[in-house]
């Protein structure tokens, strides 16, 4: 008979030798092979925590196996656990830096981290093992860009075609660097608007300069109109100042000494990025004719894919009471944002768009009734030096001396912009 005393002492001992066998730490038994194909089929199959427990458990037994580790790196860093990869992309090249998949893996780990100075200083010792590797050079290029320094990334990228001149990939980043080094642009526009009756031909024509800083984009135009025989000369300029991530804004102002346009015309607008790819604004224009016209304006867009729709709506007030107008516009992107084919629909007048309506009747006490469905293809050279777009539009418009009766108007627009250093 076993008492009480004995039955205590018993079970304390069963219940020590379960925590101390749970407390070892469990060793890999297998083909370590096998379970590493294993453990890859997971991972691309989206069962990437089945595959990290796989992984990890063949490296107690096979601390050593440099693949197993650099993979289980590689799936840190698709999960955006950068701390992690990094620690294991370092106990392998602290042992072994003679194996170059392992530096790509390692440096990409640094750039989707945003630390691109990092990367930067991986590809110099990685080169100095692998001199002159065309992957280890397009990823210094773009540790390089992502320094700020695409100057530097495009000499490298051209080191590298200089080695490899049918690579593609490279060929096609290029192009793009190409494109961000050329930080000026010279433009023309030529609109024409031509109505079923009453009026003739309208001609607006624009010539433009722009330049790309670090503070933003600028804008300088010469806008030149001809309507009833009589020309007029508008001096205009853009600015996009930059004011944080994701948030920037919009200056204008312009001078004309023309009946054909405001006297002065000036106004700003706020827009913030949002989440899930949306972005808002608001802001207001002011035109000064021989009275002030102030117009209140804000926007909504979002971007999905190449897709991106917007939504902008103008409130003016005015003796008529408030007059409101919107569009709606929709915009098909191609290989970027220089390629595109797009749409909208507006309803209502703007006197930011339809200035001759407020200039003909700047205390009109009637709010005009107006449609208009616009379309537009834009598309660039080959090396995005060179970017041609094209309009048409067609505006159902209520006569500024005949309310309640309308007229058809006609756009026509061709622009031509060059990029260069």
């Amino acid at each position: 008979m076993i008492s009480k005393t004995g039955i205590t002492i018993t079970t304390l001992f069963a219940f020590l030798c379960f925590f101390q066998s749970s407390g070892q730490e469990v060793k890999f038994k297998g083909d370590p092979d096998i379970s590493f194909e294993t453990a890859r089929n997971l991972a691309f199959n989206k069962q990437r925590k089945q595959a990290q427990d796989t992984l990890n458990l063949i490296l107690t037994k096979y601390p050593d196996y440099h693949e197993v580790r650099a993979f289980l790196a590689t799936t840190y860093s698709w999960d955006g656990d950068y701390k992690k990869a990094r620690a294991e992309f370092k106990s392998i090249l602290d042992k072994d830096k003679n194996t170059k998949s392992t530096w790509v893996a390692a440096i990409n780990n640094e750039l989707w981290a945003e630390s691109p100075y990092a990367a930067l200083e991986m590809t110099t010792e990685a080169l100095s093992k692998f001199p002159d590797d065309t992957d280890l050079l397009y990823l210094k290029a773009s540790a390089e860009e992502n320094t700020n320094n695409p100057l530097q990334a495009f000499n490298t990228i051209e080191l590298l075609l200089t080695k490899d001149p049918g690579n593609q990939k490279a060929k096609d980043y290029e192009n793009s660097l190409n494109n961000k080094l050329r930080k000026n642009t010279i433009g023309v526009r030529a609109e024409v608007d031509v109505f079923s009756e009453v009026f003739d031909p309208f001609e607006y024509y624009t010539l433009k300069y722009a330049r790309q800083t670090k503070y933003g984009s600028m804008i300088a135009k010469i806008n030149y109109d001809r309507r009833f025989d009589e020309n007029g000369i508008q001096y205009e300029i853009d600015l996009y100042p930059k004011i944080a991530k994701g948030f920037y804004a919009y200056v204008n102002l312009g001078v004309a000494n023309s009946s054909l346009f405001p006297d002065v015309r000036y106004g700003a607008e706020l827009y913030k990025s949002l989440p899930k790819s949306f972005e808002a604004s608001l802001g207001f224009r002011t035109l000064k004719f021989s009275t002030t016209t102030n117009i209140y304006t804000g926007s909504l867009g979002w971007y999905t894919g190449n897709d991106y729709w917007t939504f902008r709506t103008y409130l003016t007030p005015g003796d008529a009471g408030l007059s409101t107008s919107g569009i709606i516009g929709y915009r098909k992107y191609r290989k970027d944002a220089n390629n595109f084919i797009g749409c909208s629909f507006g309803i209502g007048i703007s006197p930011e768009n339809n200035q001759f309506f407020i200039i003909s009747q700047p205390n009109s006490t009637v709010i005009l009734k107006s449609q208009r469905v616009r379309i537009e293809y834009d598309f660039s050279s080959s090396n995005n030096r060179n970017i041609w777009g094209t309009q048409f539009g067609i505006t159902h418009q209520e006569k500024i001396f005949d309310v309640g009766n309308y007229f058809w108007m006609y756009t026509f627009t061709l622009s031509w912009e060059m990029n260069f250093k």
